[in-house]
């Protein structure tokens, strides 16, 4: 059996173990790295250890430490409440609107650097609040909300986009990360608009008016500190004590919030339940997602110093990075740090609060296939490819294993493992498209996180009130595999099949 074998092998299992057990994908990464590497590696010069290091992603790292820090701060100080309660109340009170200031306000929260997981954790309490409010059907509110993170979680300042964009130039591949985000906005926003009809959008259109203004004092508040509340998990993180980020099933136990107050039992109390998707939504929580924070005091709706200079340097971040190419982690780090300085008390627990399991899910993956690319597994895949002469059909596989095992797994180690394994398929005279391929293979691994077995589906189901949990539970699995089997088949037939990118 061929190492190269033996490497893809170890990378199925990596992606199964961490699917079935409550093991992180990121751990597992680094011990694969360092098992392998002992063996392959213990006689070289330079030693197993340094050269295992050597594939260490450096500059990813501090891209998303620095992006996931500032962000932090901007939920410290209350500048993504006061965007979410500016998109609400753009609506005008319309309630078919309602949906898409969720959609509008995620997708810029995901774009300016926020990890999407996370993002929908502190979305979803408050889109699910003003759904029970206004009789909208928490699915279609659900599905707003992840296709919001989606759309604007392939931003080149993104998560998802960083990981992408980062693999694809360490490659050597050509690339285009404007393109990558248009066409995951293009697409999520036909998705919203087939959600918005078939789970009841068409009987919000036309109705009357409704307040969302008056009621922010104690609805909106008690729905954002439903997605600030935190429990202490007992477990150390760098930074400080670890907290379980905040979804419906650790703050108010998936309960409705009505008026500021909690119908069901609360986490851990007699009489609550938990479902298998909860569960979920609470381990997959813990490995992916931003930590959450304290509740900040002050009124949302006011847009005071801190919160005007937190989107001023949001805007230099954007600015800087895309006008002016400066690195995008260490202008977000340098950015956070002035904040810091200048309004200190935003500041307080962030560095605690940056996303340190998707840090180590990305950068455990990223060393383990920077390993497989030492040993050349991509050129061993193309050898493979080459022989069936199918490259093509081969490129289709591939997404669908971006979408299969995404349903299940985390989209950011999907990203991180698969593109660079994609290589074999854009090289040589029947090379497919690289940019369609590498766009093709992203949309099919991040849409399906609809699925509620993915991370974003659970926290959605989590958030759903106990009667209906089940219902929505079952809808979105329906709905998520749709995806699984739709996706990957649209954009291979769009983006790869014409070979017009």
């Amino acid at each position: 059996m061929s190492v190269q074998l033996v490497l893809v092998l170890i990378l199925l299992a990596i992606f199964l173990i961490a699917t079935v057990l409550p093991v992180h994908m990121g751990a597992l990464g680094f011990v694969a790295a360092f098992v392998a590497g002992y063996f392959i590696y213990a006689n070289s010069e330079d030693g197993y250890d340094d050269t295992i290091f050597g594939f260490f992603p450096g500059s990813l790292f501090v891209v998303l430490v620095g992006v996931t820090y500032l962000f932090a701060i901007a939920k410290n100080n209350g500048t993504v409440d006061w965007l979410v309660h500016a998109s609400v109340r753009a609506s005008g009170g319309r309630l078919s609107a309602i949906p898409w200031a969720m959609f509008t306000v995620t997708a810029a929260l995901t774009a300016i650097g926020g990890v999407v997981p996370a993002v929908v954790a502190i979305i979803a309490p408050v889109g699910m609040s003003f759904a029970r409010r206004y009789s909208i059907n928490p699915v279609l509110m659900g599905l707003f909300i992840i296709n919001g993170a989606t759309a604007g979680g392939f931003s080149p300042l993104s998560v998802f986009g960083v990981i992408t964009n980062d693999v694809v130039e360490s490659s050597d591949l050509p690339g285009s990360p404007l393109f990558l985000w248009f066409a995951s906005i293009v697409i999520n926003i036909l998705l919203s608009v087939v959600v918005f009809f078939i789970f009841g959008g068409r009987k919000l259109l036309g109705g009357d008016r409704v307040d969302v203004t008056d009621r922010r004092d104690d609805d909106f508040v008690a729905a954002t500190v439903a997605g600030d509340a935190t429990e202490d998990t007992g477990e150390d993180i760098p930074g400080g004590p670890a907290r379980r980020t905040a979804v419906g099933s650790t703050s108010t136990g998936g309960a409705a919030i009505s008026g500021g107050r909690v119908a069901e039992a609360r986490h851990g109390a007699p009489g609550h339940e938990h479902s298998t998707a909860e569960d979920r939504a609470d381990q997959q929580a813990l490995q992916t997602t931003a930590l959450a924070e304290e509740p900040h005091e002050g009124a949302v709706t006011t847009l005071d110093r801190d919160r005007a200079l937190t989107l001023g340097g949001l805007v230099l971040l954007v600015v800087g990075a895309l006008v002016f190419d400066l690195d995008i982690g260490l202008l977000a780090i340098t950015v956070g740090v002035l904040l810091s300085i200048v309004a200190p008390r935003g500041a307080k627990g962030a560095v605690g609060q940056i996303a340190w399991p998707t840090v180590l899910l990305i950068c455990g993956v990223v060393t383990f296939v920077g390993l497989m690319q030492d040993q050349d597994v991509p050129g061993w895949l193309g050898d493979n490819v080459a022989k069936l002469g199918v490259p093509l059909i081969a490129a289709l596989l591939i997404c669908y294993i971006g979408g299969v095992v995404s349903a299940f797994a985390s989209t950011t180690g999907i990203l991180g493992a698969l593109i660079p394994l994609a290589v074999p398929f854009l090289q040589g005279p029947e090379a497919v498209g690289a940019i369609g391929l590498i766009t093709a293979l992203a949309l099919s691994s991040s849409i399906v996180d609809s699925s509620p077995f993915s991370t974003s589906g659970a926290l959605v189901v989590a958030n759903a009130t106990e009667a209906e949990r089940d219902r929505t539970f079952k809808t979105l699995m329906i709905w998520g595999f749709s995806m699984v089997a739709i996706i990957p088949l649209v954009t291979w037939l769009v983006l790869v099949v014409p070979g017009w990118l």
